[in-house]
């Protein structure tokens, strides 16, 4: 049997790899194996981070529009249920940009929810 070397396919391979952990410590970023492992890890809270930051960015958006709400003496539950009754297609992203930024804006739609229903 004839004999195979793998220098430039295995050399690629590891490249890639040594290429994905660049910005490890130590061995993490320098040997092949526990590259390789935490480009795994790596990967795995890649996409893990992916969906929590959708989370935390509408935790984000709720406690921005009670705060706001909160001065209007209503409550962050009652606010959404007059603003869904409404028929106002204002989402929690687009609420919260509005409480932050232009707080008539928010007071005006606020009162129009309410008096509407």
């Amino acid at each position: 049997m004839t004999r195979v070397k793998r220098g430039y396919v295995a050399r690629k391979r590891h490249n890639r790899i040594l290429k994905l952990t660049a910005g490890s410590k130590r061995a993490h970023s320098r040997l092949v194996r526990p590259a390789q492992q935490q480009a795994m890890k790596t990967l795995a809270y890649s996409h893990r981070d992916r969906n929590r930051r959708k989370r935390d960015f509408r935790h984000l958006w709720i406690a921005r529009i009670n705060a706001t709400v909160r001065q209007y003496d209503v409550s962050y539950s009652q606010a959404i249920s007059l603003i869904q009754k409404s028929k106002m297609l204002l989402n929690r992203k687009m609420l919260a940009q509005i409480a932050v930024l232009d707080n008539s804006s928010f007071n005006s739609i606020l009162t129009a929810a309410i008096y509407s229903t």
